[in-house]
């Protein structure tokens, strides 16, 4: 297998588990703002804040987390004939539906970024050329020339109203990273039909 991918393999499964690990704790802060808003219901005024932001650290849980358990082979499988293949065949069947996985990656990836910049207030249908124009102006007028690029920025409609783009951009972080580790199985699985020893396969 070729250096530039088996350096690629090698700093994606570096990198996601950093962030996989990082993310694994977060299970402690949802627990914290769930018992919090058990405690507020029952002896103080509820608190409006606590049921989304108990979905939003939820939200980064999962899709920071993906990757990794992507890496650690922990994601859930049909093993009806599956477990019973050779290493090799289970390269091959997982190279080929991988490829699925990343081409509906890369569609939720595309509608993430769309609804980021929606929630940035921008209501057109070129969000990558938003995002662009966004940065060229931040880095020429600085932030307040683009905050006035924006547009009215999305709120929830509840009663705390918080700005949705902070989870639609840990969205599209997570969803990003796990197309790369995707794209990372797919090339260590042509690595086992290869048959190629290797300590990163």
């Amino acid at each position: 297998m070729p250096k530039p991918i088996l350096a690629y393999i090698r700093a994606i499964d570096a990198m996601n588990y950093y962030i996989g690990r990082f993310a694994m704790y977060l299970i402690f802060a949802l627990i914290g703002v769930l018992l919090w808003s058990s405690f507020s219901k029952a002896f103080l005024t509820p608190s409006h804040w606590t049921l989304e932001t108990a979905q939003f650290v939820m939200v980064a849980y999962y899709v920071l987390g993906g990757p990794y358990s992507i890496q650690l082979g922990s994601n859930v499988r049909m093993d009806l004939f599956y477990g019973g293949w050779s290493v090799r065949q289970r390269a091959w069947f997982d190279a080929f539906t991988v490829l699925f996985l990343l081409f509906y990656l890369a569609i939720l990836l595309y509608g993430a970024i769309g609804s980021t910049a929606y929630s940035l207030g921008y209501f057109g249908t070129e969000p990558f050329s938003f995002f662009w124009d966004l940065l060229v102006t931040f880095v020429t007028e600085g932030p307040s020339g683009a905050s006035e690029k924006m547009g009215f920025m999305e709120r929830s409609p509840t009663a705390w109203r918080p700005y949705l783009w902070p989870v639609k951009i840990i969205l599209c972080i997570g969803v990003f990273l796990m197309l790369l580790q995707s794209l990372a199985e797919f090339f260590r699985d042509i690595g086992r039909i290869r048959e190629e020893a290797s300590d990163v396969l």
